[in-house]
């Protein structure tokens, strides 16, 4: 039987394979009732085809993934729907129109044509489509598929993964819309293949994605939270132990993640880069060597594993602590070390020119320490899971995991922000067995686990300590708190719906 992620993304003529019995599925039919009525009115035909994906919440393993390192998410039963319809040729206008059942996003119109630029400096919502249109003509290209020449394309989005939320909104926006294409053209692919296309999908919008959002979106299973391994990409099956619950809270701080990556999420990926170089120079790698070869922490770890070997550990980290000061590099004191200019470095990314210009010094010390200590978490995570403890005893040491991995995310990598940290803090005041930021940070939701006995009470504590005073100050209506403070359990994966 192949695995999981060698299958193709299923094609379904019924809801509850994806959204169950119950509200759930009363809400997604509402939603696919309203969806092809709203489509009909604005572009005057039925849609062919629907795609969906859905929104994840990392439950450990942040900031890794783009390090090479495996990671463990859950999919959320929140997600985006993209109704599709291609013109038949003879049709006369070859654009591509995007519309939304939301007002609040205008109509974006673009040419259809595969090969044209996305303009960052003025972001539309539109160009997250156009990141998966671009992707899947590459895709058919490079694999000798005639899908004929460019048609025009009549797009509907509904999407119910709140934004700058941390919870991939953008990764189930890109994953829809690719999947949506594909089914569109008749072109059926392997589910590792689409996580590893949109997740190169995503980087034309200017992020540097690593990869776990796009693939938990795609490769989820219902009931199941996923260790993804990259290179290649893989998914296994985590069972989380009975008893706990994620309960996932919005901290009101919108996390802006294509609009501030040359200061946050880009910046940490260059770090990342900047150390690794460094420790393959200072274990023994010539600069040109170290430059040409080592993209990412993991490409050294062996070296530093050796390293540690010599001191009787296999602690990555004491070659960090030895050859990586705790004091800010400067970009002339790494140039000294690697023998090499920066921006010759960089030069064929602009999106890492754009951190070089706006960064003042370079933290190596603190953002190889997390990367390294947080890999060995996500295995802890996933051993835990597997251990003969208790499911008590299971669920306190995960929350223990999760504690120190928003410790490491918020002291040694910097990317929380004082909402995040005042919302952590409340939710362990109440119960959590653990509480950490998720997703890219700087804003966004944090995600405790907490025993399912008290979920209601639990939520009901956050809304009177953490949301009441929000609400009081009209930053969110009260009416909406369902959509900022939600329990979730582990929902299913991208599919397509044919009715």
């Amino acid at each position: 039987m192949a695995r999981h992620e060698e299958t193709p993304v299923p094609t379904l003529a019924s809801l509850k394979e994806v959204y169950g019995e119950g509200s759930q599925l009363e809400e997604a039919q509402l939603r696919f009732g309203n969806l092809k009525s709203k489509f009909i009115q604005v572009f005057g035909h039925a849609p062919d085809v629907y795609a969906r994906s859905p929104g994840r919440v990392n439950l450990i393993g942040e900031h890794i993934d783009y390090e090479g390192y495996s990671v463990l998410p859950m999919a959320i039963r929140q997600d985006t729907i993209v109704a599709i319809r291609k013109h038949v040729s003879g049709e006369a206008e070859k654009v591509l129109k995007i519309a939304n059942v939301s007002d609040k996003y205008s109509l974006c119109t673009y040419p259809a044509e595969p090969d044209q630029e996305l303009d960052l400096k003025h972001h539309q919502w539109g160009h997250y489509f156009i990141c998966g249109y671009k992707g899947f003509y590459e895709y058919v290209k490079a694999k000798g598929l005639d899908v004929g020449p460019p048609v025009g394309l009549d797009i509907l989005v509904d999407g119910i993964v709140p934004t700058g939320s941390g919870l991939s909104s953008s990764a189930a926006f890109v994953c829809s819309s690719t999947i949506a294409l594909m089914a569109a053209f008749g072109v059926e692919v392997p589910k590792k293949e689409i996580a590893q296309l949109t997740c190169e999908c995503e980087r034309y919008i200017g992020a540097q994605s690593g990869g776990m959002d796009q693939a938990i979106s795609i490769m989820a299973k219902s009931g199941f939270a996923e260790l993804i391994d990259f290179n290649p990409i893989r998914a296994t099956d985590v069972q989380l132990p009975a008893g706990g619950t994620f309960v996932i809270a919005h901290s009101l701080a919108e996390s802006l993640k294509a609009v501030t990556a040359a200061t946050n999420y880009n910046n940490r990926v260059v770090e990342c880069r900047l150390a690794a170089i460094v420790l393959g120079i200072k274990l023994g790698m010539k600069p040109q060597e170290a430059i040409s070869k080592v993209k990412t922490l993991s490409d050294v770890e062996g070296l530093c594993v050796a390293f540690a070997g010599k001191n009787g550990s296999d602690d990555p980290f004491l070659a960090v602590k030895e050859f990586l000061h705790e004091e800010p590099y400067m970009a002339k004191d790494i140039e000294k070390i690697i023998e090499e200019k920066l921006l010759s470095i960089f030069a064929n990314s602009s999106s890492s020119l754009d951190v070089l210009n706006a960064a003042k010094h370079y933290k190596l010390h603190q953002r190889a320490t997390h990367v390294y200590s947080e890999a060995k978490r996500v295995y802890a995570f996933k051993d835990t899971v597997y251990s003969n403890l208790s499911d008590e005893d299971k669920l306190r040491r995960l929350g223990d995991l999760m504690n120190d991995s928003h410790h490491s995310c918020s002291v040694l990598y910097e990317c929380s922000c004082p909402e995040l940290e005042e919302l952590v803090t409340v939710c362990r005041d109440n119960g959590a067995l653990g509480a950490r930021l998720t997703g890219a940070g700087w804003g966004g939701c944090a995600v405790a686990l907490v025993k399912e006995s008290i979920v209601p009470q639990f939520i009901l504590n956050l809304k009177e300590q953490f949301y009441q005073s929000r609400i009081n100050q009209g930053v969110i209506n009260k009416n909406d708190l369902g959509l900022y403070v939600f329990a979730s359990k582990p929902s299913s994966g991208a599919a397509i719906f044919k009715f």
